[in-house]
């Protein structure tokens, strides 16, 4: 089975870290990592991951930008994005199962349980 790969673009190294070795314990992903908002274009395009897992709250760009930049790059704009934020709560998604403005959503803290899950779920669309 081909490893899948997903790419973490997040300014917490900690937390991209602790994500990376989750996943790619599963043997199931290659994970990247990119803390740098402003260069999180030319990573999607070097890397071609098969899923990003975006932050919200960056320092230089906001996650929103970096995500209208990919959808708007005729190459990217099939890679699915999945928002994992500390903005939102849990139950403040709940009632839109999951999905802002026709993205996933995921509340920080998650469990790895919860990331592979949602990881899956949008690999498939």
């Amino acid at each position: 089975m081909e490893k899948k790969k997903i790419l973490v673009i997040d300014d917490e190294k900690n937390f991209g870290e602790m994500v990376k070795m989750n996943l790619e314990d599963t043997g199931r992903y290659t994970v990247k990592i990119e803390t740098k908002g402003i260069k999180a274009l030319d990573t999607v395009k070097e890397f071609r991951p098969d899923l990003i897992l975006l932050d919200v709250v960056m320092p230089d760009i906001d996650g929103g930008s970096i995500c209208h930049q990919i959808k708007s790059d005729e190459e990217l704009k099939d890679i699915p994005i999945v928002f994992l934020t500390a903005i939102v709560r849990e139950e403040e998604i709940a009632p839109y199962n999951g999905i802002i403005a026709g993205h996933p959503f995921i509340a920080k803290p998650v469990t790895v349980e919860k990331l592979i899950d949602c990881i899956e779920k949008n690999l498939k669309k």
